[in-house]
């Protein structure tokens, strides 16, 4: 069911097994309380990107106001030459929650720009005046080049 928020770990997501660090092949960059940050197995720029939350969260068509606590740990500093974004059902491979970092976005491969383009169906672009997205961003900004 799309709409679904599960708080619970899913034995069968790969990504939920990324996030509580029960996969021994995948390098995490980044994780703290609420995220893991770590390499798209896949990437379409130089430096792409998947944030997730610990929780179970199947897409970004399941948040809701119980998800708005999430952008208060972070100010409003950006880094503008990032992608950021989510695929939407029926365009998702795995059903978990994750945002693309895309950098930079000049160089998104050309043969991937299709799944990537901003204002599509297939790609939803994150504006930083979203306040979940932005939370997601600010935290792992210092991730990508520090």
């Amino acid at each position: 069911m799309e709409g679904k928020t599960s708080r619970e770990f899913d034995e069968s997501c790969i990504f939920c097994h990324f996030a509580h660090n029960r996969d021994e092949e995948t390098t995490v960059l980044k994780q703290v309380r609420k995220f893991v940050c770590f390499r798209d197995i896949d990437p379409v720029a130089p430096h792409h990107y998947l944030v997730i939350p610990r929780d179970h969260i199947v897409s970004c068509k399941s948040l809701n106001r119980t998800h708005i606590d999430l952008e208060t740990e972070l100010g409003t500093d950006v880094c503008l030459f990032f992608r950021l974004g989510f695929h939407q059902p029926p365009f998702i491979s795995v059903k978990h929650l994750h945002l693309h970092v895309l950098a930079p976005a000049s160089q998104i491969s050309t043969s991937m720009q299709y799944k990537f383009t901003p204002g599509t169906d297939r790609f939803i672009a994150v504006r930083l005046a979203n306040k979940f997205s932005s939370y997601f961003f600010l935290y792992y900004c210092n991730v990508f080049f520090t």
